[in-house]
């Protein structure tokens, strides 16, 4: 069955209310130049919301990781998320502390699929999202096709432009790697504030879809 990420909340709020939507996880942005960071003194309440079934995702770019786990730890994070252009040895160290790290590459015209194959062991998951010229998500769709015949070491979470139309993706992605889908701002009413009943009805179909 296909996981769903809803990724870039901010609102402790809407976050209670996310968490009753079916996700599998849910994303919090901590890089300062993102619309949907949740800021550098962040409100604890709003990370206690999400139930412990629903891993508590992190989401950095290029921090130092003395601040990650200091985070990591206030915010009682279950997985990590690299956005930048972290080292296999940044992650390995990350993955000694005992969090899941799922690490980002950003797929354009270019993209070669091996890039992924020395962040095998130091990493739980990859997630591919579009190449856009600068951190953070796009809000479009890349070519799928770059996934589709090679072998992933890792399962991979797919990301970038992925709306209300796109609960069928599973028969469109056939590579027996992917995990999960990662949305965001296609399922907004502002940013880092989510469409709660959007939400429901995408995760209800998709997961419907692919039993």
């Amino acid at each position: 069955m296909i996981r769903v990420k809803v990724c870039g909340l901010n609102e402790p709020l809407n976050v209670k209310a996310v968490s009753e939507s079916g996700a599998d996880f849910m994303g919090f942005i901590f890089y300062p130049d993102s619309k949907r960071y949740v800021g550098q003194y962040p409100d604890k309440k709003m990370f206690m919301n999400v139930p412990e079934r629903i891993k508590r995702t992190g989401v950095f770019v290029n921090e130092e990781l003395s601040k990650v786990l200091e985070m990591a730890q206030f915010a009682e994070l279950k997985v990590i998320q690299l956005h930048g252009d972290e080292s296999v040895n940044y992650c390995s160290l990350l993955k000694a502390s005992g969090l899941l790290i799922i690490k980002t590459f950003r797929v354009g015209s270019g993209f070669d699929p091996k890039v992924t194959d020395r962040y095998s062991e130091v990493c739980d998951y990859f997630l591919f999202d579009t190449d856009a010229g600068h951190y953070g998500g796009s809000g479009k769709k890349f070519n799928w096709k770059i996934l589709k015949d090679y072998y992933f070491k890792n399962p991979f979470f797919l990301s970038g432009g992925i709306g209300p139309e796109d609960s069928g993706i599973a028969e469109t992605i056939t590579n027996q790697q992917f995990y999960a889908v990662d949305i965001n701002s296609r399922f907004e009413i502002l940013p880092g504030f989510k469409d709660v009943e959007k939400l429901k009805k995408f995760i209800n179909e998709i997961k419907r879809s692919n039993i």
